[in-house]
């Protein structure tokens, strides 16, 4: 007799919702579903309320109470169906009313849970509030994250997590080689204090006065959007280029079309956007900020400089436009490690050992 499959219920943030963490959600419950031992579906944390109920969804502070009570009602209803629940975590607030809720349900149905936390703001998050977050974490059947950067930020609380690595579609990012490198720069973190575009910008003036037709694009959204705009005035610059949020889809585009892609945030974990510009050939400069170390090499796979210094980080992407040997050199040894740890075989592979696993021992 044929085992039947482990069924999985991966809850976390649908694509309405713009960050990195709904991007990964959509790729793993892509990648999962051609995997024969696992039957996957999606729950999302952030449900859209049907008809004119929707409305209410549009009223700050009503929103979140409206959205919570769809969230935990249909976690109510489906979380038995399930052996495994797979809940992505980010911090503070957003973890009491994403990852919480899916922790205690799957414990009141006797499922097993997997807390899989990508924040790289888990240090402050714990120190903080640890008074709360450490118990509920206690009760997830195990903690994954992304880096083992966080699993050391972790073993500082007292609490156990295994690495199992981001991984991206490699396939979708045509690999391309700068030579030479133009001052046609990229960036596509979200418009937050934390991923410090404000330093990108004030780098990038330091760039435009060496280089006058230098370019910048910035896709992505966020609180900080009109300052950032305002700075950009400020500074005098030309060239800026605000996107705004884009379909996933329509990113490779954008790293093709950049010869350097720059990173400046001041709290991280792992992200995603750095192995894209692997696997899409673009040269990295980027900050030193959480767990970007354990994926970046300085010299090797990309530039690195402190978090905050946007100086240095002006004179990296300089470095790189005066020594294209250097930038095509990091573009392929970055390519090279792409498809070698983060193309998503193996990681998937462990993924699904591991629900396997999971449903043995609730079995």
């Amino acid at each position: 007799m044929t085992a039947r499959p482990v069924r999985v219920c991966l809850v976390g943030p649908s694509l309405d919702i713009l960050g990195g963490q709904a991007v990964a959600v959509q790729r793993l419950l892509a990648r999962l579903r051609e995997q024969p031992g696992v039957d996957v579906s999606f729950l999302a944390v952030n449900p859209r309320l049907p008809g004119p109920l929707r409305l209410l969804q549009r009223i700050k502070y009503v929103r979140t109470v409206v959205t919570s009570i769809a969230y935990v009602g249909s976690l109510l209803l489906r979380a038995w169906r399930h052996d495994v629940l797979h809940a992505f975590s980010a911090s503070y607030w957003s973890f009491l009313l994403a990852p919480t809720p899916a922790i205690v349900i799957g414990r009141l149905f006797g499922r097993r849970v997997v807390l899989n936390y990508r924040s790289g703001e888990a240090g402050d998050h714990l120190q903080r509030h640890g008074w709360i977050a450490v118990p509920i974490m206690r009760l997830a059947s195990v903690i994954v994250v992304p880096s083992d950067y966080l699993v050391g930020v972790f073993a500082q609380h007292g609490l156990r997590a295994r690495t199992i690595l981001n991984f991206i579609e490699t396939e979708r990012y045509a690999y391309r080689e700068r030579e030479p490198v133009s001052p046609v720069l990229f960036g596509n973190r979200n418009l937050e204090p934390l991923y410090g575009v404000d330093d990108l910008i004030r780098a990038f003036a330091r760039i435009q006065g060496r280089f006058a037709a230098a370019s910048l694009t910035l896709v992505g959204d966020g609180s900080q959007r009109p300052a950032l705009e305002g700075l950009v005035g400020s500074l005098g610059l030309r060239n800026v280029t605000f996107v705004g949020r884009i379909p996933p889809e329509w990113m490779p585009d954008y790293y093709a079309g950049a010869d350097i892609y720059v990173n400046a945030s001041r709290i991280d974990n792992m992200p995603q956007s750095i192995l894209e510009a692997y696997s899409s050939g673009t040269p990295v400069v980027t900050t030193d900020a959480g767990g970007i170390p354990f994926i970046v090499r300085n010299g090797e796979t990309g530039l690195m400089v402190p978090a905050g210094d946007w100086t240095a980080l002006g004179d990296a992407v300089i470095r790189l436009i005066d020594d294209p040997t250097l930038a095509v050199r990091l573009a392929r040894t970055g390519h090279e490690e792409c498809l070698q740890r983060y193309a998503g075989g193996p990681n998937i592979q462990q993924w699904v050992a591991l629900y396997q696993t999971l449903a043995v021992t609730r079995s």
